[in-house]
C-alpha cells in the first residue's frame, strides 16, 4: 500500500488519485528531487543522481510515498519526457551538427553499435526474448551530453580537441539516440519484432525528423511574424509549445514517436533568433515536468529484484558492458592528436535519455520489473562512474601538461 496514493473509497473510482492526493504526491516528489538534487551538487555528483536516488527512497523500494504507476504521473512523466526532448534539441545547434567532423561522426557510431551488441548479446545469453534483448540493447547506446559538459567545462576542456569530439558525439548520439528510441517504441506497440519492419520504421523516422525539419525551417520566418504580433503574456512560449506538441503529435500519427517530433521541434527552434528566449523561458517548464519524470523513474525500481543473485548480475553485467562499450569508441576518432581514452570515458554516462529509454520499455510492457530494475542501475552507475573517471584522467592530464 503506498502512502499518499491510496483512493478515496466512495468517490473515485479504484486506482484513481484525487486532487488531494495528486497534489500531496506532488509534495513528496518536489522535496524529493530538490534534497536529491542538491545533495547530489555538493557531492560534485550529477542532479539527476540525486534525484534517481531520491526516487528509490519515496518509491517501492523505500518510504512507499507515492506509487509510480498512478496513470496521471505516467501522463505528466511523458509530457516530462516530450519537453526534455524539445529542450535537448533546442540546444543542439543544427548547424554545428552539419559540420561535425569525421572523428566525432565515427566516435558517436562506434558508441552506439558497440554498446548495443554486448547489451543485446547478453540478453539473449540469459534467454531473453527477441524484443527484450533489442530494447535493452538500446538502452545502452545513449550519452548524456549535460553530464560530460559540466565536467569538461568545469576543468578547462571543453574547447579542446577531446572536448569537441565528446560534445560532437554526444549530440549525434542524441539524435540517433532519439531515432532508436521510436523504433523500439513502434516495434513494442505492435508487440513484434521483425527486421523488414525495423528498416520501415528506421526509414519514416529518419524521413520525419529530416522532412520536419526542412519544412519547419521554411514556416520559421511566418511562425516568427505571428509570434512579434502577438501582445499576451507568454506568446514565445506558448506558441514554440504548440509548435513542438504539434509535431510530437504529427509524428505519432505517422507511426513514430512523439518524442521525435518534439525534438524536431527544438532543432527547428534552435536556428531562429529567439533560441535563447525561448530556452529561458522553457526552463522552468521543463523544471516542473522533468522532476515527475526521474522521480518516477527511481521510485518504479524495485531493489528486492536484486535479491535474486541472477538480477543482480544481470545489473552488474549490463553497467560494467555498458562502460566497456563507451571507454572503446575513443579509439575510432583516428588522425587526430587525443587522448583516446578520455573521449570514450567522456560517452560513458548515459543520464536521461538512457532513462527515457528504461521508462518507455516498462510503459509498453516490454520490460519487466527485474530488466528495468538491471536497466535503471545501469543508468545509475555509469551516470556516477563516467564523470569520475572522466575526472580524473582530465586531472591527470592536467598534471602531465604541467609536468611538460
Amino acid at each position: 500500500m503506498f502512502v499518499l496514493a491510496a483512493s478515496t473509497p466512495g468517490v473515485l473510482p479504484p486506482g484513481l488519485l484525487s486532487l488531494g492526493q495528486l497534489l500531496a504526491s506532488l509534495l513528496v516528489i518536489y522535496i524529493a528531487s530538490k534534497l536529491g538534487g542538491e545533495l547530489a551538487l555538493r557531492l560534485k555528483q550529477p542532479a539527476v543522481l540525486g534525484e534517481l536516488v531520491a526516487g528509490l527512497a519515496v518509491g517501492v523500494s523505500g518510504l512507499k510515498l507515492i506509487d509510480p504507476a498512478q496513470p496521471v504521473l505516467l501522463l505528466l512523466a511523458q509530457v516530462g519526457v516530450t519537453l526534455l526532448l524539445f529542450e535537448i534539441g533546442l540546444e543542439s545547434e543544427l548547424r554545428g551538427l552539419l559540420k561535425l567532423g569525421v572523428q566525432a561522426t565515427a566516435t558517436a557510431l562506434v558508441g552506439m553499435v558497440v554498446p548495443f551488441v554486448l547489451g543485446y548479446g547478453v540478453m539473449k545469453a540469459t534467454g531473453a526474448a527477441e524484443l527484450v534483448a533489442v530494447f535493452v540493447g538500446a538502452s545502452s547506446t545513449a550519452t548524456s551530453i549535460g553530464i560530460s559538459a559540466r565536467v569538461l567545462s568545469e576543468l578547462g576542456y571543453l574547447r579542446r580537441t577531446e572536448g569537441q569530439i565528446i560534445l560532437g558525439a554526444a549530440v549525434l548520439d542524441d539524435i540517433l539516440g532519439v531515432v532508436i528510441l521510436s523504433v523500439v517504441a513502434s516495434i513494442a506497440a505492435g508487440g513484434s519484432l521483425e527486421w523488414t519492419g525495423v528498416a520501415r520504421i528506421v526509414v519514416s523516422s529518419l524521413l520525419f525528423l529530416v522532412g520536419a525539419i526542412v519544412i519547419g525551417n521554411r514556416f520559421m520566418p511566418f511562425f516568427l511574424a505571428i509570434v512579434r504580433r502577438l501582445r499576451t503574456r507568454g506568446e514565445l512560449l506558448t506558441a514554440s509549445l504548440v509548435f513542438a506538441f504539434a509535431l510530437a503529435w504529427l509524428a505519432e500519427q505517422l507511426g513514430s514517436a512523439a518524442i521525435i517530433g518534439a525534438f524536431a521541434a527544438g532543432l527547428v527552434l534552435c536556428e531562429t533568433d529567439k533560441r535563447h528566449d525561448l530556452e529561458a523561458q522553457l526552463r522552468p517548464v521543463t523544471d516542473f515536468f522533468l522532476p515527475i519524470f526521474f522521480i518516477t523513474v527511481g521510485a518504479g525500481v524495485n531493489l528486492a529484484l536484486l535479491a535474486d543473485r541472477q538480477a543482480l548480475l544481470l545489473a552488474l553485467a549490463l553497467s560494467a558492458l555498458a562502460v566497456v562499450g563507451k571507454l572503446v569508441c575513443g579509439w575510432a576518432a583516428i588522425g587526430v592528436k587525443a587522448d583516446k581514452l578520455v573521449i570514450g570515458a567522456g560517452m560513458v554516462p548515459r543520464g536521461e535519455v538512457g532513462l527515457v529509454f528504461a521508462s518507455v520499455g516498462l510503459a509498453t510492457g516490454v520490460l519487466s520489473g527485474a530488466n528495468h530494475t538491471a536497466v535503471v542501475i545501469m543508468v545509475i552507475l555509469t551516470t556516477f562512474f563516467g564523470p569520475l573517471l572522466l575526472g580524473a584522467l582530465l586531472r591527470r592530464q592536467k598534471r602531465s601538461d604541467l609536468a611538460a
